[in-house]
């Protein structure tokens, strides 16, 4: 029998577990405002990993950063009916810009410092930046333009989850004006696949890129897409959207061009983010029983040193050892950059330091006692490889040259199979075998273990008819996800309405 250390386990309580992981690992906590997180340094270096290497991306596919601001005057939404109607509710609104006493040791606002227009804290900038882009865009020439920010923003959420849905979260949201829906269409697409190519091969997160249906997109958009990512539990997460917006904003926002005959022209416009709902994902989809598991490509430190000191005087030669190790570790190059290696030299003792890595998810924790440095050997625990078949932990002893010449391969490894274990979950979990809505009932009929997504044939019905689908799913707590792009043809008839298919759709219960 295994003793994990963790106090809960998935099968017993997914979501007393994940929340467990996000203590354990030091990974954020409650800032004592409800849906606002403190995120703590760990939690924060895998979203500063994240933003750099995504980051890459953006900008080698032509992509500027820039920034702009966090209150958005009121009238920027009014603009837009659809847009505001679909963030009213979650829209925080600054009304006043000063504080008095109310005489009894408290503050209010002062009614003399009402502002003239409401500002609205940023919930997506859309409205802003368009406003910036009518500015900006006067001729074809100006055009396409590329920007994206890092930013955060406030939704306010009724119900909020660490990671998942929270009031204020970080993201970077991109947005785009091209000259032709030709070019806006190809940019939409494009980042789709930028998203999905850095959630698989950098946080090792299998996804299902594909197109939302109508209920399901973006304020103000004509065509929203999405990653879809499965959950341990067999929920989906939205891990990313990107947006075809077409001219409704640039209407609304008056974005107009000369075109080259020297006609007036709106702009197509795109919107696509990100968010650090990605960290939410990674630990539901890689985090097991004993704490979180990170990627390598994602971890801010891939390889951790922890040496079993004794407060002895030879403490200060194994020190040394370890020193030198790291400096030859950090001289490795893996995944293009060189290893990311930490000494762990803070006043513990060594299994508890052992332990406290394993529960963070660093992928490989070197622990080095003076046999060890005799032996020119380090003993080497891979986070995914954590126990043996007998149930005690797993720490084999390398040479230490050994070692170091295989650190980038080992990473590489670590990396590969947990993208290996969550693709063989995502596939296993995909029912294609249903016909119709009472075997779509069936599939999620045990309300507490969730079958995992659920692909079937659907007319792709609109307005009214789309709105009672909706409601029929909402009854089940199911929600339609989005239309696989590599999805076969569609070669049977709807589920939901028995008339000839045109699609296939994703079906699920998500976050």
């Amino acid at each position: 029998m295994i003793k994990h250390a963790l106090n809960v386990t998935r099968e017993a309580d997914f979501s007393a577990w994940y929340q467990s992981v996000i203590t354990e690992a030091d990974l954020a906590e409650e800032s004592g405002v409800r849906g606002c997180m403190v995120i703590r340094p760990w939690g924060y270096g895998i979203w500063e990993r994240i933003q750099r290497l995504l980051d890459d991306r953006i900008k080698a596919t032509g992509h500027e950063n820039c920034y702009f601001p966090l209150f958005i005057p009121l009238s920027y939404f009014e603009k837009e009916a659809e847009h505001v109607d679909g963030f009213a509710k979650e829209m925080a609104v600054v009304t006043h810009h000063r504080l008095i006493s109310d005489g009894k040791g408290g503050l209010v606002p002062d009614p003399s410092a009402k502002l003239e227009e409401p500002l609205v804290v940023r919930p997506t900038s859309e409205t802003v930046i368009g406003t910036a882009f009518a500015r900006w865009v006067q001729s074809w020439r100006d055009l396409p333009v590329l920007i994206n920010q890092w930013a955060n923003v406030v939704r306010w959420e009724m119900r909020t989850r660490m990671f998942l849905r929270t009031t204020e979260f970080l993201w970077q949201e991109g947005h785009t004006a091209h000259a032709t829906e030709a070019e806006a269409r190809e940019e939409t697409l494009k980042m789709l696949e930028v998203y999905r190519e850095f959630a698989e091969n950098c946080v090792a997160l299998p996804v299902i890129a594909g197109e939302k249906p109508e209920n399901e997109r973006f304020p103000g958009a004509i065509a929203t897409f999405s990653i879809e990512a499965m959950m341990q539990d067999g929920k989906a997460l939205q891990a990313g959207t990107s947006h075809f917006l077409g001219t409704n904003f640039s209407s609304a926002q008056n974005i107009r061009f000369q075109n080259a005959e020297g006609q007036l022209e709106l702009a197509q416009t795109t919107s696509w983010g990100m968010s650090t709902r990605m960290i939410g994902g990674l630990i539901m989809v890689h985090g097991d029983d004993d704490g979180l598991r990170v990627p390598p490509r994602v971890a801010p430190w891939q390889i951790v040193i922890v040496p079993m000191l004794r407060d002895q005087p030879e403490d200060a030669d194994l020190i040394a050892y370890c020193k030198s190790l790291q400096g030859e570790l950090a001289a490795q190059s893996a995944f293009g950059e060189p290893v990311r290696a930490l000494l762990d030299l803070k006043p513990a003792k060594a299994a508890g330091k052992r332990w406290g890595w394993v529960k963070k998810g660093a992928p490989i924790i070197i622990e080095v006692g003076g046999r060890d440095m005799a032996g020119g050997n380090v003993s080497v625990i891979r986070r995914t490889a954590l126990y043996r078949a007998d149930g005690k932990l797993d720490s084999a002893v390398l040479a230490r040259g050994d070692f170091v010449s295989g650190a980038a391969a080992m990473l590489a490894e670590v990396q590969d199979t947990l993208f290996a274990q969550a693709k063989a979950r995502l596939d296993a979990n995909i029912a294609r075998d249903v016909n119709d809505f009472a075997g779509l009932e069936r599939a999620f009929a045990d309300a507490v273990k969730n079958p995992g997504f659920v692909e079937v044939q659907w007319a792709k019905p609109t307005g009214a008819a789309l709105d009672k689908l909706v409601e029929r799913l909402k009854a089940l707590k199911l929600t339609l996800r989005n239309v696989p792009m590599d999805a076969a043809a569609a070669d049977g008839v709807c589920v939901f309405t028995g008339e000839p298919a045109v699609e296939r759709v994703l079906v699920g219960r998500s976050y």
